[in-house]
């Protein structure tokens, strides 16, 4: 069972619902993402459990949109691999020893990644900067987490990012990671409590230019630095997310360079247990179609 957001052809309104055997079942009296994260755990498992199930209609049938709304912020964590620690240290001409600090620090790199209106869902469009000249895509385990600090839901985040940007200066990390298309979100959320070890999920990236394979890669979350709680624990030491927050945790595959995104590739991430989340490629802005 996964929680979805989505529209249906002709609908105006966005729908909250449960995706399950192929099939969408609308979840009646829950009007956004948000208003479960809102729930302890307990409770959202409850709900769940227990829904009120509204129309039911197959995947083919629906539009899925990157899972988040509201007020819930999209935050990240950098540097809990060693492959990422590696790449930052590459690209770094001036700091690189800042990457080593990070990566053996006790607290974490966190960063505030996109708000909910910025983020890019299933099928649609990312975005590289035009200003930059090598560009690529993170693939991510993200955490979902509710107003309580607790961990709720699993998803899948691109955390594009502007190698050619942050390499200049560490401080130009919010112009390399913070923009429109920057992040991608889906396709789908799945409860925390149907992933056994969320230390223990494959990973892999595949980006697909002119019908064929540009680049691949697999990994896995067995090679993460960092404990997710404690990534968690962080972030809302010093703040509150009444909406919950969605966090991404750092990326185990980054094409080295001189590797860059191109105009209309495609980026597939597959994680284990959660699905898979599909973007296509625009240098420059893309358009801001309904989110």
């Amino acid at each position: 069972m996964n929680i979805v957001r989505y529209r249906v052809a002709g609908a105006p309104d966005v729908r909250i619902g449960l995706h399950a055997d192929g099939e969408v079942t609308e979840l009646r009296g829950v009007a956004s993402l948000a208003q479960l994260w809102r729930l302890p755990l307990a409770e959202l498992r409850d709900r769940l459990a227990r829904p009120e199930p509204g129309p039911a209609l197959p995947l083919a049938q629906v539009r899925l949109l990157a899972p988040v709304d509201a007020t819930t912020e999209v935050w990240a964590a950098g540097v809990t691999y060693r492959i990422s620690r590696e790449a930052r240290i590459e690209e770094s001409e001036r700091a690189a020893d800042v990457y080593q600090l990070v990566y053996d620090a006790a607290r974490p790199e966190l960063f505030f990644k996109s708000a909910a209106w910025r983020v890019r869902g299933p099928g649609q469009e990312i975005g590289v900067r035009a200003d930059s000249e090598v560009d690529v895509p993170e693939p991510e385990l993200a955490l979902v987490v509710n107003r309580f600090g607790e961990i709720v839901g699993y998803t899948i985040c691109d955390d594009v990012s502007s190698r050619t940007i942050e390499g200049e200066n560490p401080l130009y990390l919010p112009q390399a990671k913070i923009y429109f298309g920057a992040c991608a979100l889906g396709p789908w959320i799945t409860p925390v409590w149907a992933v056994a070890d969320p230390y223990d999920l494959a990973i892999t990236l595949e980006i697909m230019r002119d019908g064929g394979t540009a680049w691949q890669g697999a990994a896995g979350t067995s090679q993460l630095h960092r404990r997710l709680d404690d990534l968690v624990g962080h972030l809302m030491r010093g703040d509150v997310h009444p909406d919950g927050v969605v966090l991404s945790t750092g990326t185990c595959l980054v094409p080295p360079a001189p590797f860059s995104l191109r105009d209309g590739d495609a980026v597939h991430i597959t994680i284990g247990s959660i699905g898979t989340l599909a973007n296509t490629v625009r240098r420059g802005l893309p358009p801001a179609d309904e989110t």
